[in-house]
């Protein structure tokens, strides 16, 4: 069955830099497209960033834009989000997806 696990999570200052892994298996992951999701306390979970089977496109929510960069490794499984200039904002779960499956989740909290 699908398996997707999260790693990479952390305490980090504002303006610091964090890269999220998700290690994928169960399915065929060079032809699944892939997104990241979170969600922050108290609220829903929110659409971050998807990228196309063969990396060739990528698309991201606006309030990352320039400032997180989704890519993948297909030989490797792997799915990976790299936050630069993270906010206090971007404190939350976040979440691996394929489709309406995700993982466990890793927390990422900004704060000074």
């Amino acid at each position: 069955q699908v398996q997707l696990v999260e790693s990479g999570g952390g305490l980090v200052q504002p303006g610091g830099s964090l890269r999220l892994s998700c290690a994928a298996s169960g399915f065929t992951f060079k032809n699944s497209h892939m997104s990241w999701a979170r969600q922050a306390p108290g609220k829903g979970l929110e659409w971050v960033s998807s990228m196309l089977s063969d990396g060739s496109r990528s698309f991201y929510t606006n309030s990352v834009k320039g400032r997180f960069t989704i890519s993948r490794d297909n030989a490797k499984n792997t799915l990976y989000l790299q936050m630069n200039s993270l906010k206090s904002e971007d404190t939350a779960v976040y979440y691996c997806q394929k489709g309406s499956t995700r993982g466990q989740g890793t927390q990422v909290t900004v704060s000074s």
